[in-house]
């Protein structure tokens, strides 16, 4: 079992160190040679998605590096068509979205209660019943952001399941695939100094080594 983490080692520290905590093994890699020798695949945060890949211009989107969009839209593709999971954290959640049809608010009205500012925002969510999200916290709790975009139109066969309290999307579910993504960062929550109700991002971690 060995997971994809699509992205640049410079950039991906966290999300390894996160998957060697769960021990498994991973690799960080944009053109991997054989995409089916991996069990997963994960999306990580970085900077937006350029606008014309969800039919739009650009409208406030930052940090745009076009290779990074169509390597990782690539692998992400390679994914599906093979039925194996994906786990999409903040950009990575998005561009499951973008992938299957959505949009992307390339400027959240509520930025400054999502953007980075210093260190992560911390805010209350509400779980969608029935969902991954609500099975493993309950029907709310506080997760990290650190971001100024977010899901608009909703991508085909992609159901919300997490919103922040001014309707932002903070996770979405695939229907019927193995498909997952959330907006916040689960892979350094634990950073954060003790809040009461404070999401455990290794859980959703686990959750979805399970489904490897």
């Amino acid at each position: 079992m060995k997971i994809l983490i699509a992205g640049v080692r410079k950039d991906t520290k966290n999300y390894e160190k996160a998957l060697a905590d769960g021990q498994v093994l991973y690799e960080t890699n944009l053109y991997p040679e054989e995409c089916s020798s991996y069990s997963g695949l994960l999306l990580p945060g970085g900077g937006d998605i350029h606008p014309s890949y969800f039919g739009q211009s650009d409208r406030g989107s930052k940090k745009i590096e076009k290779e990074l969009d169509r390597a990782q839209f690539a692998l992400l593709d390679a994914f599906v068509q093979m039925g194996r999971p994906v786990f999409g954290i903040c950009r990575g959640m998005q561009l499951i979205n973008v992938y299957f049809g959505g949009d992307v608010i390339q400027h959240l009205p509520t930025y400054y209660t999502h953007q980075y500012n210093e260190k992560d925002q911390v805010h209350l969510v509400q779980n969608m019943p029935d969902s991954i999200l609500w099975n493993l916290y309950g029907d709310s709790c506080f997760v990290n952001s650190a971001h100024h975009q977010g899901c608009g139109r909703i991508g085909c066969g992609l159901k919300v399941t997490q919103n922040a309290p001014d309707r932002v999307v903070e996770a979405i579910e695939h229907r019927e695939r193995p498909i997952l993504g959330v907006q916040w960062h689960p892979e350094r929550i634990h950073k954060l100094q003790p809040y009461p109700s404070l999401a455990n991002g290794s859980v959703l971690i686990r959750y979805f080594l399970k489904l490897l």
